[in-house]
């Protein structure tokens, strides 16, 4: 059984379509009929949207086999009180379609997604309002976000900076958060109604914002090299040198799907 990342994993980072042999592995789990859940970080567009585009460009992910993190949003963030919502103009809006108001004067928390120009005046702006008594939650905690093909520090590089200037814990909506993945296993259990952490694989590009958490709830971990780690980075080397449990691919077509009637033979 797998989860599986999407950004980086299934679709490249600049143009968003499907890597290399990515919608074939996804299509032979398909046919073998191989329990997974898709999970991604998708924060710019509507769930449902995001889903039907992955579809048109050549996945097959039924609607029961697909998480994401604006459709835990509601679940980790209040509404009671404004937020101060901080990423792309896109999410800006999706937070609004569902029933967030924006305030940048007294919010009651404050929310970080994605994006490559933050500046320090922006961080400032959102120092004061966590000195103020905003709570910091984050969208995800993805280490890198890569625009344009240049490697900017991701959402949960942000969140560490912000949580460390004024001395205050944050949340995680998404990956790699407890929550997230004991919804993405309550979704599994719905056609797998044993299914436990320890027969899952999970698979991202994201050793630190999406593996490390899997394997801390027991999960297999597969690390792909297509998306924001690349094969000569320092970590690649360190986690083959070290021999950890993670195994790490070039890209999502070089895992090996096994058939039930493999397992069984």
């Amino acid at each position: 059984m797998y989860f599986i990342d999407v950004q980086g994993t299934l679709i490249d980072d600049t143009y968003r379509r499907p890597l290399p042999g990515a919608a074939e592995w996804l299509a032979a789990l398909n046919a073998e009929k191989i329990p997974y859940l898709v999970v991604t970080n998708n924060t710019k567009a509507a769930s449902g949207d995001f889903l039907a585009y992955l579809n048109r460009i050549g996945f097959s992910i039924p609607p029961q086999r697909y998480l994401d993190a604006l459709m835990m949003v509601e679940r980790i963030v209040p509404r009671s009180a404004g937020i101060a919502v901080y990423g792309s103009e896109a999410f800006r809006t999706q937070l609004q379609a569902l029933g967030y108001t924006l305030d940048y004067d007294t919010p009651g928390a404050l929310l970080v997604s994605v994006r490559s120009d933050y500046d320090s005046e922006t961080f400032a702006q959102m120092i004061e309002l966590l000195s103020r008594g905003a709570a910091l939650y984050g969208m995800h905690e993805t280490t890198l976000y890569v625009h344009e093909g240049k490697r900017y520090p991701g959402v949960g590089a942000l969140l560490k900076m912000l949580s460390f200037a004024a001395s205050v814990p944050y949340r995680t909506v998404g990956k790699p958060s407890v929550p997230f993945y004991h919804e993405a296993l309550r979704r599994l259990r719905m056609s797998v109604p044993d299914a436990v952490f320890s027969e899952i694989t999970m698979i991202s590009d994201d050793y630190e914002g999406d593996l490390r958490g899997a394997a801390a709830l027991g999960m297999g971990t597969a690390l792909v090299l297509s998306g924001k780690v690349r094969p000569d980075d320092v970590l690649v080397s360190r986690l083959r040198s070290e021999e950890r449990d993670v195994m790490v691919y070039n890209d999502i077509s070089k895992i090996r799907v096994k058939a039930k009637r493999d397992e069984e033979a």
